[in-house]
């Protein structure tokens, strides 16, 4: 394994959701506080954003080549060559205080996302739910102090989602027919002295990673929660993390520079920006939501 580099130069407020486009060759991600899609392409190390008019929180492809967007005011379908949104559904319009997170896609192409408290971060009012291929939207768990990173193991039969302020990660049977859960049970706990667990994704090998905000590391765990390995990254809020590259083994690392000071920024430079390691393990390719 290789040592982890500085690649992008973004500042990003906080960096999100790595998702890579094979056909492209591209890694696509998110600014969540600035409102903002990135894509870079390494062999030429362009970069182009898109602004947009909703705050986007997280992202995942469409089989049409297109994209779905979870926003800080619900679900929106983004066509990126004219930078448009159309507004699917959004569950917790009727609250001041819950808004959409994070998201994941199953191997079905249903899209799993969750909501996050964000006037009181420790209440455990965090729901998921389910996006069905035809729109339709299905609450499978609840209690969650800011639900965040979610993934599916290899087979698709476990969801694992980040409990961030419970310091934990969550693992769930899912069943691939129905999309519904069972058997919630910790994952693994996260020490308070590691930071809080936040993005993160699911290797070929079944084994998990996860990005530690305010823990200045990403950790992998095997599927039975042992520690694996852990990375040190150089600025102190990792926040998601996902595999790209042409062999799938190249660990992308977003990062943020929210609620730092301005010494704090000074001190540290490259906070926002985003990081990358080659692996000795392949990644997956992110499944594409099918509606």
């Amino acid at each position: 394994m290789s040592e982890i580099e500085h690649l992008i130069s973004v500042q990003d407020e906080v960096g999100e959701t790595p998702v890579w486009i094979p056909d492209e060759q591209a890694m696509y991600w998110i600014d969540l506080e600035g409102s903002a899609v990135h894509r870079y392409d390494p062999a030429t190390g362009d970069r182009k954003d898109w602004a947009l008019d909703s705050a986007v929180t997280a992202l995942a492809r469409r089989d049409s080549g297109r994209w779905i967007l979870a926003t800080k005011t619900g679900l929106a379908f983004w066509n990126q060559q004219d930078s448009t949104t159309e507004f699917i559904v959004d569950p917790v319009a009727d609250s001041e205080a819950l808004r959409l997170n994070d998201t994941a896609v199953d191997r079905q192409g249903r899209l799993v996302t969750g909501t996050a408290n964000v006037q009181d971060f420790d209440a455990p009012d965090g729901v998921i739910y389910r996006l069905d291929t035809d729109l339709s939207l299905h609450e499978i768990d609840d209690g969650y102090a800011i639900s965040n990173g979610m993934g599916f193991s290899p087979d698709g039969k476990t969801l694992y989602v980040t409990d961030m302020f419970h310091n934990r990660i969550i693992a769930l049977d899912y069943d691939i027919d129905s999309g519904t859960t069972s058997n919630r049970r910790t994952f693994v706990e996260v020490p308070a002295d590691t930071g809080l667990p936040d993005g993160l994704t699911v290797d070929a090998d079944g084994f998990v990673w996860s990005a530690h905000w305010a823990g200045q590391r990403v950790t992998r765990y095997d599927p039975d929660g042992t520690i694996e390995r852990q990375i040190p990254v150089p600025v102190t809020n990792a926040t998601s993390l996902g595999f790209g590259g042409e062999d799938m083994n190249e660990l992308y690392i977003t990062t943020a520079w929210f609620f730092m000071s301005d010494e704090e920024r000074k001190v540290q430079p490259r906070a926002g920006d985003v990081f990358r390691i080659k692996t000795d393990v392949r990644g997956l390719v992110e499944p594409e939501f099918a509606g």
